[in-house]
């Protein structure tokens, strides 16, 4: 997935603040250039709206958390946030009802499976391991506050669009397409019940999750949610704080290890971000108290990540020293402790 040619982007330290803006412009530009003739991955179809997605589409746009935004190719094409929500509904969850009780009752290690097994469920006592497959994200929905469905759907949608800095519409054509293929999830949500895991009626959480995946976002918008994560939970364009610095640093760390499937371990060793991946062809990844970068791109691989994506994003991380594990010799003389 990730070409070794891409190890002669300057490797730099993740230490410090973005390179300067004109040089981060020409990087995203650079990116973009370079992936945009791979024709690599196919489409998803199981939800028969996304279907109908151009496969050229590609969109790649940094924000800092200074504010700064730097973009290239379709980062205005609107499409559905799908399994990235997963990753702020999970930090709207730990800030409502705090880091233990969703700890407990969701979990935060990776299974190894797809994205929808029922199998990780049941190997697993009935814990959905984490809340980033849909067993998860279903429960962690369900753990928002409300009385009822449309309390917690206000919720979620009020949470994701201060994280996105402006209101956020619902598909009505992607929710209703997905609502008649989501038997998985139905079924999912129905076993979680069974192990008494599912703190709502399993078909209202569903149907929330449903919408909340339905959301409509572009390139930008998923950068800006990012980097309000990499920015103690302060939304860098609004100014608002969002979320704690303590829920952005859980959310992180769960992002980390389970946040592109089974394929986190690769994504982790190659590029060193937090990041996440939905089925429309999204990829946020957060490089903390630095920014993030949003892409775009319909065309997936076999685990359902955006194969440009990823390999762009493998390209900022290394152009832009985005990698949380790299490092650089420290020399006398400069700044840190002496030895």
């Amino acid at each position: 997935m990730f070409e070794a040619d891409v190890l002669d982007v300057a490797q730099r330290s993740s230490t410090g603040a973005l390179p300067p803006g004109g040089s981060v412009d020409a990087w995203v530009r650079a990116a973009h250039a370079r992936y945009a003739p791979d024709d690599a991955g196919t489409v998803a179809d199981y939800i028969p709206v996304l279907a109908h997605a151009d496969p050229a589409w590609f969109g790649l746009s940094v924000v800092g958390v200074d504010g700064r935004v730097h973009q290239a190719g379709d980062t205005g094409i609107r499409f559905t946030i799908q399994s990235i929500s997963k990753a702020f509904v999970f930090a709207l969850a730990c800030e409502a009802i705090g880091h233990e009780r969703v700890h407990e009752r969701i979990g935060v290690n990776n299974t190894g499976l797809a994205f929808n097994s029922v199998i990780a469920v049941e190997l697993n006592g009935g814990s959905p391991m984490n809340p980033m497959v849909n067993a998860g994200a279903i429960a962690t929905t369900a753990l928002l506050p409300g009385s009822d469905a449309e309390e917690r759907w206000s919720a979620v949608r009020d949470g994701l669009s201060r994280f996105a800095g402006r209101d956020l519409v619902l598909d009505d054509e992607v929710y209703r397409s997905e609502s008649g293929a989501n038997h998985r999830n139905r079924a999912i949500a129905q076993l979680l019940h069974s192990y008494g895991r599912l703190d709502a009626d399993a078909e209202e959480s569903v149907d929330v999750y449903t919408r909340q995946c339905s959301l409509a976002v572009d390139a930008h918008d998923l950068a800006i949610m990012g980097a309000t994560l990499a920015d103690g939970g302060v939304n860098p364009v609004t100014g608002e704080q969002v979320v704690s610095a303590e829920v952005c640093r859980d959310t992180l760390a769960v992002l980390a290890s389970c946040g592109l499937y089974e394929r986190s371990g690769e994504w982790l060793f190659e590029i060193g971000l937090p990041a996440k991946s939905g089925v429309s062809g999204g990829i946020v990844a957060v490089a903390p108290g630095k920014g993030a970068v949003g892409a775009f791109s319909p065309r997936l691989d076999a685990a359902g990540n955006s194969v440009r994506g990823q390999r762009a994003c493998a390209y900022l991380s290394r152009a832009l020293g985005l990698n949380l594990f790299a490092s650089a010799r420290w020399v006398p003389g400069t700044t840190g402790d002496a030895r």
